[in-house]
């Protein structure tokens, strides 16, 4: 499963310099692990988590796979991008293909690199952003809710409902607000999502600091935290520059000048979580003696589901997960010691993966 979160922002923000971290270290990772260039500005890097490390040590595991996360340096967007200003067109076509978005906003002050609006301002350049795409979705869905209310009056079913979902994003952006503050029923999510919104997307927001501010933030970055709560958004607080420069040295020497810094790990390990968390991830594992790996399933789904991620035949064959919660298999150290325990569990098709979850289906071909 392909997930991708797009990285946005104002130009000379450290946009650039932030994916560039993330593809050197995705290019540093690929010394363990397959890595692959899509494009020039995609990226993919798998998704820290100490816990798969444990996995593969007590199942004596000979390799190790851990899930990943793409993402994509979307071209730098500027006022009135929604009307084709600047890179304007190409910024809304990009930002359509992705699952989620990295907000990276400017929260240093540097008077060597210009604002493209002359002032340092991060919550200001936020609404900037979201400005446009709002507008960019309400342009969209005037244009494409017309024939839409017209075959609901003549008393299409399917119309009624993508009329209603419609008007209730319609109503939100003429207020001024994102379409991903609608209150949605479960059954609406996914056909909501299928208007192809561009602010229904989740967002993350990337408080780039200066060197000295990275292990504490700053007033700007503190302006976007408060933002970000009262969103319900996430929030990451890194230095770019900072990043770029781990990402260029040795292994044995980044603890080390992270710990000089204050800082007990790279920025990019919480932007690369807190994306996978964004987009409502769940990592279930698979351990043997061949390989200890993580799979990605979305929040909610059901064991066959998780089984169709590793094999279509294994969903349609699905007969029962054979499960351990992490805590018990490390706990247990191991299948045997869960099973010992009371802790190894047949689970059947209606169950809901649990983060964590150690799983081995059983399947008919």
């Amino acid at each position: 499963m392909g997930f991708k979160c797009g990285i946005v922002g104002l130009p000379n923000v450290g946009k650039s310099t932030l994916f560039n971290a993330l593809t050197q270290t995705a290019a540093a990772q690929a010394a363990n692990y397959p890595f692959c260039t899509i494009e020039p500005n995609v990226g993919d890097v798998a998704v820290p988590d100490a816990r798969l490390d444990k996995l593969a040590l007590i199942g004596k595991s000979a390799e190790i796979i851990p899930t990943r996360i793409t993402f994509v340096d979307i071209a730098g967007l500027v006022r009135g991008a929604s009307k084709g200003e600047g890179l304007g067109n190409q910024f809304l076509a990009n930002i359509r293909e992705v699952d989620a978005v990295a907000h990276v906003l400017r929260c240093f002050e540097d008077d060597d690199i210009t604002h493209v609006e002359g002032r340092i301002d991060p919550v200001g350049d936020a609404e900037t952003v979201e400005t446009e795409l709002m507008l960019a979705d309400l342009e969209s869905l005037e244009k494409r809710v017309v024939p839409v209310e017209k075959k609901a009056k003549s008393g299409e079913k399917e119309a009624k409902e993508q009329f209603a979902l419609m008007m209730k994003a319609l109503v939100l952006l003429r207020e001024g607000k994102p379409a991903r503050t609608a209150e949605l029923t479960l059954e609406e999510r996914e056909p909501f999502r299928q208007l192809g919104l561009l602010t229904q997307k989740p967002v993350l927001y990337v408080c780039n600091v200066g060197e000295g501010a990275a292990a504490t933030g700053n007033k700007f970055s503190k302006a976007v935290e408060a933002m970000a709560k009262k969103q319900g958004a996430g929030c990451v607080t890194i230095s770019a520059r900072i990043e770029e420069e781990v990402a260029q040295l040795p292994p044995g020497e980044r603890e080390e000048f992270l710990a000089s810094l204050g800082l007990e790990e790279p920025g990019l390990n919480r932007l690369i979580r807190e994306g996978y968390n964004l987009l409502g991830l769940v990592t279930f594992f698979t351990v043997g003696p061949k390989e200890a790996r993580a799979w990605t399933v979305t929040k909610g789904s059901r064991a066959p589901q998780a089984a169709g991620v590793i094999h279509t035949d294994f969903e349609h064959g699905f007969i029962r997960a054979e499960t351990i919660a992490y805590d018990d298999y490390i706990a247990s150290n191991g299948e045997a010691g869960a099973r010992d325990a009371g802790k190894f569990r047949l689970e059947g098709k209606d169950y809901v993966v649990a983060d964590g979850d150690v799983m081995h289906f059983r399947f008919t071909s």
